[in-house]
């Protein structure tokens, strides 16, 4: 037998459950976009992120990622719910998927990177994609000094016996083999970039546009968020804008004073644009290896309420505030991403 507007009950009900269920949930999302190709896996393509922003209204209680963070400041009890978060700053995330959001009136949390706001360059591991994947030919050699090393690759005709094509266009860094030396050589290359302060990062980078021969490398859909879709995006009460830092480093690889400076002009930037205090942030990668103690001291020093990581478990009355975890969603369809969905929430 149904019951009409059970529903609605079991949503009004949820945020005060956490007794009998586990904690809320973070997803953590980067993009909303139909992509050629997707190496680094973080677009959602536009007809799945509505299915399954559907799926998070009539299935998850959608709440506000600084009401979690209050809660677990204020020790209060807990929502049993869904929090919606998005690392990065893409352009797509208010033309894409803030008119979805506010179709279905879920909340979310944007993080952007104030580095790259209205930038001529796209974020780095789109340049690195695009140089070494979307090219119909490349030189037949690279050589490249990164660190104080030099690095060679072969990237012959005899050596790429897949070619720029289909494989490119499927391939991401999950598949355990590499098609050909393009792949192997963007994989070994990404894992070089990841860890460069932003200046030796960007040589690396205007060194392979020179090897490439085709003067700069153009800017694509790819890019970033302006200051002026800033404040487009965060306009009404649905999305707030956190700090995701100025240009997306490894913290852990930063002494304390430059982790300070992306901490805090990342903040006083979005501050700038908005007129607004900006209370949340999220650790460029995110992963418990890529920031420290430190990094989250510092956070909490600048003013922010809480901050996202990336690492997947349910927020619990005893989770660290400044080390909130976030499960990674993938472009699922409405089914899989709903039987995902249930298996965090706890059935």
């Amino acid at each position: 037998m149904t019951i009409r507007g059970l529903g609605r009950l079991r949503r009004l009900a949820q945020p005060y459950t956490n007794r009998f269920f586990p904690g809320p949930v973070v997803l953590a999302y980067h993009r909303v976009a139909d992509l050629a190709s997707d190496p680094q896996l973080l677009a959602v393509t536009p007809r799945h992120f509505a299915e399954q922003v559907e799926v998070l209204r009539r299935e998850g209680y959608p709440v506000r990622l600084l009401d979690l963070i209050t809660a677990v400041r204020d020790g209060k009890s807990l929502p049993h719910g869904v929090i919606v978060t998005f690392d990065d700053g893409y352009a797509d995330n208010l033309i894409r998927a803030k008119p979805v959001l506010e179709r279905y009136d879920v909340p979310a949390t944007v993080f952007v990177t104030t580095g790259y706001l209205g930038g001529e360059r796209d974020f780095w591991w789109d340049e690195l994609e695009k140089v070494l994947l979307q090219y119909d030919t490349l030189p037949s050699t690279l050589s490249l000094r990164i660190s104080g090393k030099l690095h060679q690759w072969d990237l012959s005709p005899s050596a790429n016996a897949c070619g720029r094509g289909a494989c490119e266009r499927r391939w991401n860094i999950s598949e355990r083999h590499d098609p050909g030396p393009r792949q192997s050589v963007y994989r070994a290359l990404h894992r070089l970039l990841r860890p460069l302060h932003e200046a030796e990062r960007l040589h690396v980078l205007d060194e392979l546009t020179k090897w490439l021969g085709a003067g700069a490398v153009p800017l694509s859909e790819r890019a970033a968020l302006s200051p002026a879709e800033v404040i487009d995006l965060a306009e009404g009460d649905l999305i707030e804008v956190g700090s995701h830092s100025v240009t997306h480093p490894v913290f852990s690889h930063l002494p304390a004073r430059a982790q300070r400076v992306e901490i805090e002009r990342s903040k006083s930037k979005l501050e700038e644009i908005l007129g607004r205090p900006v209370r949340s942030f999220a650790y460029p990668f995110g992963a418990k290896s890529d920031y420290t103690e430190e990094t989250t001291a510092l956070v909490a020093h600048a003013g922010y309420l809480g901050a996202c990581a990336n690492f997947p478990a349910v927020v619990e009355p005893t989770t660290d505030r400044f080390q909130v975890p976030r499960f990674l969603v993938r472009d699922w369809g409405g089914d899989e991403f709903s039987r995902r969905l249930g298996a965090w929430l706890g059935g």
